[in-house]
């Protein structure tokens, strides 16, 4: 079996991954995939990689989400019905539970890596936070149809739902406050917290296995940045959007060291 994530380890409590950036299938599931590529990309997160430099360690997904869902419970990371996938018919039939099982086993290696890393990291600076970067569609009716309520889905979500807001509170206002403080093309960036997400399972297992230490930020950059439909990057704004998120560094820093004196 081969790895589907690829880690770079670093020396700091700040930890970036983007798990949906892959786009690549094994071969078994290629020949029994109903999606086209493009179909297939409309729902991944490319480029979300070239944000993952804000972090001291990267862990980035190699692979598409429909062949396993990273981000999702382990019983739902296999997309089987149309339902599982936003009305898309991923396969020409059912895939056997044979290759669900050989997916599932990549599901299983990544999240023993992941606790390995944050463990290692736990015990080297006692506390640490996950970058947990993301992208969404706006335009689902079509290239040339309407975009979505603006007011209903900010450019930038900050899912906080499964943190420890008692511990994390001041963390989670300062990197948002910083964000949106940040001067991205002489205006600032519309974030705002838990409207359209709340957060996916890689940051719910994060605050489940380590509670008192982990803070994990659920980042989805709603996709501004590029064409959804076409998959046509707009290069200036990726690159401004990994300094707008270099800019919070600082502040999380700042706040962790707030709480190893305490």
């Amino acid at each position: 079996m081969q790895k589907i994530w690829k880690t770079q380890k670093g020396v700091g409590p700040l930890v970036a991954t983007a798990i949906h950036n892959g786009s690549e299938v094994r071969n078994e599931v290629a020949s029994l995939m109903a999606l086209s590529h493009e179909s297939k990309l409309r729902e991944e997160d490319p480029f979300t990689e070239e944000w993952t430099s804000i972090g001291n360690t990267k862990i980035v997904g190699l692979r598409s989400r429909f062949e396993v869902d990273l981000n999702r419970p382990r019983e739902k990371a296999v997309y089987i019905k149309p339902e599982d996938a936003w009305g898309l018919e991923v396969w020409k039939s059912e895939p056997s539970q044979e290759l669900v099982n050989v997916s599932l086993a990549e599901y299983d290696a990544f999240y023993a890596e992941v606790k390995e890393i944050l463990s290692n990291i736990e015990k080297q600076f006692n506390y640490f936070v996950v970058f947990d970067l993301h992208s969404y569609n706006h335009r689902r009716d079509g290239a040339s149809g309407p975009i979505a309520d603006p007011n209903e889905n900010p450019e930038v979500n900050i899912g906080s739902g499964t943190i420890n807001k008692e511990i994390w509170a001041p963390l989670v206002e300062r990197f948002i406050t910083d964000l949106k403080n940040y001067n991205y093309f002489g205006r600032n960036l519309d974030v705002r917290e838990n409207v359209k997400f709340k957060g996916g399972q890689l940051s719910r297992w994060i605050h489940e296995n380590f509670p008192k230490s982990g803070c994990s930020l659920s980042i989805e950059f709603k996709k501004f940045f590029m064409d959804e439909w076409s998959g046509v990057p707009d290069k200036k704004q990726i690159e401004e959007i990994k300094l707008a998120l270099q800019s919070t560094v600082p502040g999380v820093l700042f706040e962790l060291n707030k709480l190893s004196k305490m």
